[in-house]
């Protein structure tokens, strides 16, 4: 069973995240001094949050980060295929908050960078993979999905962000057969620290660009990609009118499959 922290948020959005991570034992326990943390957040399209990572949410994080010390901060993305990455990352306004900041993040567009192929263990249908050759270099991993119903994956959170990191060409065919089950074996290759996941408004239908929107005003994190997703499943479950109703999150495939895979575990 893994821990599941879930934080109301309070006016201090920075504090709520913190309070968040201290639940599982406070930022310092997952970064340590002069290592190198990337961030992931979710930059898929430029559309407005919970279809896309929050800036003040990732200014929150990225300022959290750096009180531990570490030797850099960066952030990687890689958005979909046919949009470009850096224009997405500018109308979001990710170089904006760069100047802004006393020690600015360093940014990643994957798209610009070298990749890597990997083979994924274990797996029946998503065998070979290419992801961001850097990805084996940061010390320390940290996902940061949002919260929302997906048209084609049911949901979308921990586990569907790390489609962000597969080769965009190669996300075309992902999405054609058997996307829930690929979802759950790229996860096999990608090992993240912890989650924190930005729940402070989500879609509880339709999604990922657009859907009917909710507040649940929370913040959550965990170590556990699987737990955290189950939370975020039941917080979507709790409203009237979501697309989630008469499954238990656990039976939601990409979850099924990660559970089987051992990705991850329930939550307690």
């Amino acid at each position: 069973m893994a821990k599941v922290s879930k934080v109301k948020v309070d006016k201090d959005l920075k504090e709520s995240v913190r309070k968040a991570v201290d639940e599982l034992g406070g930022f310092s326990s997952f970064i340590k001094k002069a290592e190198v943390v990337l961030l992931k957040p979710n930059f898929n399209t430029q559309d407005p949050f919970p279809a896309c990572t929050d800036i003040a949410f990732l200014k929150a994080v990225v300022e959290l980060a750096y009180e531990q010390d570490p030797k850099g901060v960066i952030i990687g993305e890689s958005s979909t295929l046919s949009l470009n990455t850096r224009k997405v990352m500018q109308e979001i306004g990710l170089f904006d908050l760069m100047e802004k900041m006393p020690i600015p993040p360093r940014i990643y567009n994957f798209d610009e960078r070298k990749w890597v192929e990997k083979e994924i263990p274990e797996a029946k249908y998503l065998k070979k993979v290419k992801v961001p050759k850097f990805l084996d270099r940061a010390d320390k991993l940290i996902l940061l999905p949002c919260l929302k119903t997906h048209n084609l994956s049911q949901f979308t959170g921990a586990l569907k962000l790390s489609v962000g990191f597969m080769k965009p060409w190669q996300r075309t065919p992902l999405h054609l057969w058997y996307l829930q089950e690929k979802i759950a074996e790229l996860n096999k290759i990608i090992k993240p620290d912890l989650v924190i996941m930005d729940a402070r408004k989500c879609f509880i239908s339709k999604g990922p660009s657009s859907g009917r929107l909710v507040e649940p005003d929370l913040i959550l994190a965990s170590k556990d990609r699987v737990a955290i997703d189950i939370e975020g499943v039941k917080i979507i479950q709790s409203y009237k009118g979501n697309s989630l109703k008469n499954i238990k999150p656990q039976d939601i495939l990409q979850i099924k499959k990660a559970l089987e895979l051992k990705i991850g575990e329930l939550p307690d």
